[in-house]
């Protein structure tokens, strides 16, 4: 079982999308667990990607090939996860805030996010404030992560923070910001709980703010 679990942590470390989804048929066909499946051969390959992106020794487009070998694989196990009533380490709502149309760093962050145990509801990009309220409103929301990649759309993550001060609601959710144009400094400005610089670094930030 073992050797089946390295060969698919191996297809999402190559990006070779076709073997995990195959890999993974193969483990639950023969009777591997789908929360190990998930936990063994997953969720640790894609922290070994982040940490290989850290380290220089991965890029972008080898993070985004592994991501997308990780989000095959988990089409084919999530049917059985649901069947075993797994539960993800968290939820996260993500989106590009209104305004900006930009989705590949958002994209990327959602695929980690996945690929390290949390469910993930994307809005999309050009997603107002009250979207990302009626979110939260919604219920069993832990956190929300806001993407922006233009100066001009930045201002935007600190309206959507407002408005779940206005609602009531930012003590229930944690909130997560990245993008190009966005620092650490400006972070802590408008009272986020959280700057992710790239990828990697923001999935590692939003296993912290749900206590991993």
């Amino acid at each position: 079982m073992e050797s089946v679990l390295q060969l698919l942590h191996d297809a999402i470390l190559n990006g070779d999308a076709k073997a995990a989804r195959v890999t993974v048929q193969h483990a639950i066909n023969i009777g591997i667990p789908p929360e190990r499946i998930l936990t063994e051969g997953m969720v640790i390959a894609m922290k070994e990607v982040g940490q290989l992106f850290e380290e220089g020794e991965y890029f972008v487009p080898e993070m985004l090939m592994a991501a997308r070998a990780m989000k095959g694989g988990l089409a084919e196990l999530k049917p059985h996860l649901i069947q075993t009533a797994y539960k993800p380490i968290g939820r996260v709502v993500i989106g590009t805030v209104k305004g900006d149309l930009h989705d590949i760093g958002k994209n990327l962050v959602g695929m980690l996010l996945e690929g390290v145990g949390f469910e993930i509801n994307d809005l999309g990009t050009d997603v107002p404030p009250s979207k990302f309220v009626a979110a939260v409103q919604a219920g069993g929301v832990d956190i929300i992560a806001l993407s922006a990649l233009l100066t001009t759309t930045m201002v935007n993550m600190q309206i959507t923070l407002d408005a779940l001060k206005t609602a009531g609601l930012r003590n229930k959710v944690k909130v997560m910001v990245g993008g190009a144009p966005v620092t650490e400094t400006y972070a802590r400005q408008i009272g986020a709980d959280g700057y992710g610089p790239d990828a990697s670094s923001a999935a590692k930030l939003a296993r912290t703010l749900v206590g991993m």
